[in-house]
Formats: C-alpha cells, sequence, structure tokens
C-alpha cells in the first residue's frame, strides 16, 4: 500500500499516543489505582458506551469473523446473529447490581468483587488465577491480528520491505526467531512497543480515550467500505448468484520438480500456478506456503497448495496481474487434494449449514445453530472485560442510554460486515490460504481500485483499532488482576502507593511483551481462540456472578465450586476434541450442544446445589450487599 495510505494511517497511531500522555496527565492529579485501572468511575454515555463496544468488537471481529464469512458463506449472519443483544443481556442483567456492588465494596477489579463479596482471599485468587490463563491465550492471537493488519498495509514499502530483510538476516541463527517470516516478526515488534507502551503509561483512562477514538474509526470504516465493495462486486444480487454456482476448494499438495542448475530462490506462499494435465486439461492452484529452492535442489515434495473448482473463480484469476506464472524450469506435478468433508455441490454458501473442511454435517447443523445463537448472549455476557466497564459508568441514565447505544453500534458493525466479505469471495477468490488476512486485504483491493488508496488506512484502521483496543483492555485485566488482587491485597496490604504505581507500569509491560513472545509462534485460526477465551471465561464466571449479585444465600464454597465446575467442563470437551477430531480448536458436543452450554448448566447446578449444602453467609455480610441502610 503505502504512500498517502501509511501518511493517513501513521497520523492516526499519533492521535492514539497523544490520548494516553493526556491520559497520563490526569493520573498524577488522582487516586492512582481507582484512576488506573477504573477510570474513576466517572464514565459518561459515550465514554461508556464506545469502550464497551470496541472492547468487545475485538480483532475477532475484524480479522477471525471475516475470515469465517470468506470461508463459509452466508450461514455467518445465523452464527453471530444473537451478539446484537449482548448490551440488552449483559447491561440490563448485570451492569446496574454489579456497579453497585463494586461502589459498596471499593471493588477496583472483578476478582475484587467476589472477594470482598464473599471475605475471601481464596475467592479473589482463583478469580486471578482463571483471568490471568483465558487472557494470556487471547492477548497472543490479539497481537498476532494486529502484525498482519499492519503487514498488509506497509505490503510494498520499500523501507518496510529492506528493514524487514535486514531484520531476518540479523535473526536466522536464533533459536526462536529463525525462520519466522520477518515480515510478520517486524510488524510484531512494532505493534507490541506501541501498544504496550501507551497502555503502560496510560492506563485505564487512556484506554478509554482511545476506545472512543478508536470505535468511531470502526463504524466510518465500514461504512465506508460497504459502498464501494458492492459497487465493485456488481450489486449483491449478482454476488449471490456467483456465490450460488460456487463449489468449495480443494486442499492438497503437489510436488514441484526443479531444475538441478536452478538458482537460490523463494517462491513465495499465495502465489499462483498452473498444474499441466493429461490432454492439455490445467488446475489452478495456489501456494499454500512458501518454498525455499537451494542451489543444488532437485525435488521439494509435499508443497502445500489450494485448487480452485469453480469456472468463474478460475476465470477471475486467470485475468488479473496477480497471476505468477512458473517458468518452464519449475514444474508442479502429482497433485494430491481432498475435497470438503460436507461436499462439493454449488449453493453451499448461500445456505445452511453452510461449508465444511473437516464436518460432513457442514459448518453450522441446527443443534450448533441453536447453541451458539444462545451462546453469543450468554458469553458475551460472562466476560470479565465487560464487568470492569460496568463497574466504571456514572449512574443510571447512563446505562439506560448506553444499552440502546451499543446495540445500534453492534448492528453497523456485523450486518455490514457479512454483506462486505460474501462479496469478497467474489473479488479476491483463494483466500482461504491466508484467511485471516482478507480484511486488510480486502480494503487493499477495493480502495486501490475506486482510486481512493490514500482512504485505505484510514479503513484499515479500523481492523487495527478494534484489535488495539482488545489488547489494551486485555492487559490491563491481567496487570490489575497481579497487581491489585495478588500483591496489593494478598502480599502487601500495606503497600505504598509509589510502590504500586511502578509495579503496575512493570507488569503490564512485562505482561505485554511476554505477549509479543508468545504472538512469535502464533496460533493458526484467530477466530477459534477467540470462541474458546469468551466462552470459556462465561462457562467460568456468568454463574458465580449472577448468584453472588441476586442470591443472599449465595456462599463462598457454591460459587467457587460452581466457577471451577464450569471451568472443567468446558476444559475438559475443549481437551477431549483433541482424541475424537485432532485438534483442541474442534471440541466434542454433548448432545450436540457447544461447550458453553454444558459448562453453564453444570455451573449452575454445581453452584445451586453446594450453596444449599453448606451454611449460610453471615448475616452482615448479606446486609452489607443486599439491604439499604
Amino acid at each position: 500500500m503505502g504512500g498517502p495510505a501509511l501518511t493517513s494511517f501513521v497520523i492516526y497511531i499519533g492521535g492514539v499516543l497523544a490520548l494516553a500522555w493526556l491520559a497520563n496527565r490526569l493520573l498524577s492529579e488522582r487516586n492512582f489505582l481507582s484512576e488506573y485501572f477504573l477510570g474513576g468511575r466517572s464514565l459518561g454515555v459515550w465514554a461508556f458506551a464506545l469502550t464497551f463496544a470496541a472492547t468487545s468488537a475485538s480483532g475477532g471481529s475484524f480479522t477471525g469473523f471475516p475470515s469465517k464469512i470468506y470461508s463459509h458463506g452466508w450461514i455467518l449472519a445465523l452464527w453471530i446473529g444473537s451478539y446484537m443483544v449482548v448490551p440488552i443481556c449483559m447491561m440490563g442483567l448485570l451492569g446496574k447490581r454489579l456497579n453497585q456492588v463494586a461502589r459498596i465494596s471499593g471493588a477496583i477489579t472483578v476478582p475484587d468483587v467476589f472477594r470482598d463479596r464473599f471475605n475471601s482471599t481464596a475467592f479473589g485468587l482463583l478469580a486471578t488465577a482463571l483471568i490471568v490463563f483465558f487472557m494470556s491465550f487471547n492477548l497472543v492471537a490479539q497481537f498476532k491480528a494486529g502484525s498482519l493488519i499492519l503487514k498488509t498495509l506497509l505490503d510494498g514499502v520499500e523501507l518496510f520491505q529492506s528493514s524487514a530483510l535486514r531484520l531476518g538476516i540479523s535473526v536466522t541463527d536464533w533459536p526462536l526467531l529463525g525462520g519466522v517470516d520477518p515480515q510478520y516478526l517486524l510488524c510484531l515488534l512494532v505493534f507490541g512497543v506501541v501498544v504496550v507502551l501507551y497502555t503502560t503509561y496510560g492506563g485505564f483512562h487512556a484506554v478509554v480515550w482511545t476506545d472512543v477514538l478508536q470505535g468511531v474509526v470502526m463504524v466510518i470504516g465500514v461504512v465506508v467500505l460497504l459502498p464501494l465493495t458492492l459497487h465493485q462486486a456488481g450489486g449483491l444480487q449478482r454476488v449471490t448468484e456467483e456465490m450460488a454456482q460456487m463449489t468449495p476448494p480443494r486442499s492438497g499438495v503437489v510436488e514441484l520438480t526443479v531444475a538441478p542448475d536452478e538458482p537460490e530462490r523463494v517462491v513465495a506462499g499465495g502465489k499462483w500456478a498452473w498444474i499441466e494435465g493429461e490432454g492439455g486439461q490445467r488446475t489452478l492452484v495456489r501456494l499454500a506456503e512458501s518454498v525455499i529452492i537451494g542451489s543444488q535442489t532437485d525435488r521439494v515434495a509435499n508443497v502445500r497448495v489450494l485448487e480452485l473448482t469453480t469456472p468463474s473463480q478460475i476465470e477471475r484469476v486467470a485475468i488479473s496481474d496477480q497471476t505468477v506464472w512458473l517458468d518452464s524450469e519449475m514444474k508442479l506435478t502429482d497433485l494430491r487434494t481432498t475435497p470438503y468433508a460436507s461436499g462439493e455441490a454449488p449453493g453451499a454458501y448461500v445456505t445452511g449449514p453452510g461449508p465444511s473442511q473437516h464436518e460432513v454435517d457442514g459448518f453450522l447443523p441446527l443443534s450448533l445453530a441453536v447453541s451458539f445463537f444462545i451462546m453469543w448472549a450468554i458469553a458475551g455476557s460472562g466476560q470479565p472485560s465487560g464487568f470492569v466497564r460496568l463497574m466504571a459508568f456514572r449512574d443510571s441514565r447512563t446505562l439506560r442510554h448506553a444499552i440502546a447505544t451499543v446495540t445500534i453500534y453492534y448492528s453497523l458493525i456485523y450486518f455490514p460486515l457479512i454483506l462486505i466479505f460474501c462479496c469478497a469471495r467474489v473479488l479476491l477468490p483463494g483466500m482461504e490460504t491466508e484467511s485471516d488476512r482478507i480484511m486488510p486485504a480486502m480494503v487493499i483491493f477495493v480502495t486501490d481500485h475506486a482510486g481512493l488508496a490514500w482512504l485505505g488506512g484510514l479503513v484499515v484502521a479500523a481492523p487495527f483499532a478494534a484489535v488495539m483496543s482488545t489488547v489494551d483492555s486485555f492487559l490491563l485485566m491481567i496487570s490489575s488482576a497481579l497487581v491489585r488482587d495478588l500483591y496489593q491485597r494478598t502480599l502487601r496490604p500495606d503497600a505504598q502507593e509509589r510502590i504500586v504505581r511502578r509495579l503496575s507500569f512493570g507488569v503490564t509491560m512485562l505482561v505485554g511483551f511476554g505477549a509479543v513472545l508468545g504472538a512469535i509462534d502464533p496460533p493458526r485460526f484467530l477466530q477459534d481462540i477467540i470462541v474458546y477465551t469468551g466462552s470459556g471465561l462465561a462457562a467460568c464466571f456468568l454463574t458465580p456472578t449472577v448468584f453472588a449479585l441476586y442470591v443472599p444465600r449465595s456462599t463462598t464454597a457454591g460459587c467457587m465450586a460452581g466457577m471451577l465446575g464450569g471451568f472443567g467442563t468446558h476444559l475438559a470437551m475443549y481437551g477431549a476434541g483433541i482424541f475424537a477430531h485432532g485438534s483442541f480448536f474442534r471440541p466434542v458436543h454433548l448432545f450436540g450442544l457447544d461447550p458453553i452450554l454444558v459448562g453453564l448448566a453444570v455451573s449452575f447446578l454445581i453452584t445451586f446445589v453446594v450453596t444449599r449444602a453448606t451454611p449460610p453467609p453471615p448475616a452482615s455480610q448479606v446486609e452489607r450487599y443486599f439491604y439499604r441502610a
């Protein structure tokens, strides 16, 4: 991209850093812990609504979710539909009561709420451990998303390419970094440094203020991209008609034969090539991985490829300038492919259950459709990162107006994304090999073809903003859990504010750069990580939170047992997927139900039974939280 697009993007990043500086100036005049981790409980309607929405609309919304739409088609409208009611469920069910309990106890973090509500240090530490566990997984995925977006933005910039080349040469022999794509590595380092420093420097106010900016950028980016995409794709009717004729691609391997005297070179992943078959028949494939050809190489076997099977997609690639023809000294032979498990019949992308590479029943059979429709509303309501926002709004009027604002905001984000990335199947064939990059790739394609390259930087800022918003929120969640709940409240209750301040800065920075190290070799599919961590947190936290807020008879033992029961059940179903399906992220579905529904049912049952079987809490504890003075 480069040029004007890069300039507009850099201006945006400068605005983010300026907000962090202003937030740090505010910290010098207020109570440090309350301001750094909770913003002084003073968020108004727009700040509260946009920081809540921007945090929820994470890198999964702008990288993983578009990847799912591109891979499975229109069925994703049903998959994500219930997410529109998350504000009503979470804010309406928990918002006011959680804010009241946090104010009564003076809680600053989510573990604070459980610790003070039940007067139990062990409960606070359990909540801390689970938050750190799940958020650490999610941080790695978010850092990957931000780096991929930045890599796409900088593609073609000479300074970036030369810097990446020098970085790659310098780390070739390093045990952890050797073999990592140097362009991805450079983007990871830049993204990590920027987001970790501004979060560390500014704290919660920096996160809130940048969330407001990023929330606006996300909506503008989607609203701008939608008409440009529909125009270039020829309208929604044409897109749907073409998708109805599409058949799923095939994954496979091929042998690359090279002449013995061929010079050393690299064939980059994502390149297109023809395979000559019998009778002059040709097959179009896309390399799914980069291939390094040594100076004495005679044959490179088992190169992963993707074979297109839809004639209209093959024609689009063949006439575009992105096609790369391998020269006469390089030949692809012995193609072996595997069709989608759900079949290859046309129409899979416009009807349920949607195509699936691994599942015979398709991507979203009826039982899973019901599970996910329930799951998003419930999982979205059980996120500790959302709890923190609910502890920070100013008053009931702010909450009521924010519910309507966030619901409208979600509708402006998710429905257009479905339209945009169904169009992407027509405009950008073969992206299944790197579908997590479809959002920035689509932005570049659409803005370049519209003659608006300068706009590309601002539109790419939308998914980048979503990732930054989520990363900064999760960083503060983890650092607050460690500093506030573990150090100050458990190890050193009398710690001076100066020590706590320095430790907060240090832990936030340490956790952030630890996530950068984890993202050097990241998980392949971002959205799978998002679903696992989101559903896991809800299975752990939702039932104990509801009992703690609304059931005076609830006990420490009951809520802790329910939290552990939800965690264990959810983890067991995902772990069983390793043995049943060969992947942790393809969990076992008991009775066709998603793990979150089973985990929540077990959590509720255990909490209820253990609460009834244990002695009631002290009367003074109940009176403090359930009776007005």
